[in-house]
């Protein structure tokens, strides 16, 4: 939060912007096509107007012929937005002059190939007749940008999450030792059928002796101490393949991070970001450009969820 307040990792940044941000013309290829299937596109950053301008500088100018500047691929530019505050609070828009200067008078229509700033999410929806599931958001902060602007309007959401070509390849390249923990896992899901089939049938004897007096109980006791010994022993060895499963998934997720582990998941569960991503992002990717392989007019469906018993 220091670093973004004091302008300093921007700074470095803007010294060295080929170094943290790449250039490709998959990003300006993907926004023509929107544009060109009649779609609006808008942006909407935090970032103020003058690093904004290096920034958009360095990824779209030049890139395609039909645009003579990167502020021609989009409707409205809007800089220093103040989310999470522009989706609940109501800050005027201010125009931004070619200078990096902010004019004071409040704007009331925003239009092409001008900068502003500020604004909200209400006076943006009325300006611009952009709202409710007409608008595809694409942001890549879980807070600022996905969970708040959900739980403001119904705009669509797409969060991009960059780190996960980084989980996949290296998925990819320990796929062996993935499927040796689920190897264990189903393992361990059948030790625990077993032990619940025994438990089951050890009730049904105690059943068999209180309806049905006839039964000897010495042989009762006898099959009864076998279905325990056979508990132990299954016991036993599922213990000992939970703590060598826990042993490799503590291996795994360091071989993804040796801080924090993988991005979406903990163990069998998902992380809390995890959670987020999948309770308020309609659709997530690791970059904008993946939308190139889709049609503009592609309709994403989600997979049908299945409850535990479905399953």
């Amino acid at each position: 939060d220091l670093a973004h307040r004091d302008g300093s990792m921007k700074t470095e940044i803007q010294a060295d912007i080929g170094r943290f941000i790449s250039r490709t013309p998959a990003l300006a290829l993907t926004l023509h096509k929107f544009r060109s299937a009649g779609k609006k596109l808008f942006l909407l950053t935090n970032s103020y107007a003058t690093y904004t301008e290096h920034v958009m500088l360095h990824l779209l100018d030049g890139m395609l012929p039909e645009y003579r500047s990167w502020r021609n691929y989009f409707d409205v530019i809007i800089t220093g937005s103040r989310k999470p505050g522009f989706f609940n609070e109501r800050h005027p828009f201010l125009e931004v002059d070619d200078n990096g200067e902010v004019k004071s008078d409040e704007v009331r229509q925003l239009e092409r190939n001008k900068v502003y700033q500020g604004g909200n999410l209400i006076d943006f929806e009325a300006m611009t007749g952009m709202g409710g599931e007409g608008v595809c958001y694409i942001g890549d902060h879980i807070y600022g940008d996905i969970v708040r602007s959900k739980k403001s309007s119904a705009w669509r959401t797409v969060m991009i999450v960059q780190e996960m070509e980084h989980e996949l390849r290296r998925a990819d390249e320990l796929r062996d030792d993935i499927s040796v923990m689920e190897e264990l896992d189903h393992e361990v899901l059948r030790l625990n059928e077993e032990i619940t089939f025994d438990q089951s049938l050890s009730y049904r004897l105690e059943q068999m002796a209180i309806t049905n007096g006839s039964v000897d109980p010495a042989l009762l006791d006898r099959a009864k101490d076998e279905l325990k010994a056979r508990r132990d022993r299954l016991r036993h060895r599922r213990n000992g393949l939970l703590s060598k499963l826990e042993r490799a998934e503590h291996e795994m997720e360091t071989n993804f991070n040796p801080y924090w582990g993988l991005i979406f998941k903990q163990g069998n569960e998902n992380t809390l970001f995890g959670e987020q991503v999948e309770d308020y992002a309609c659709l997530y990717t690791s970059r904008v450009s993946n939308f190139i392989n889709y049609s503009p007019l592609h309709y994403f469906r989600a997979p049908r969820q299945l409850m535990p018993h479905e399953r």
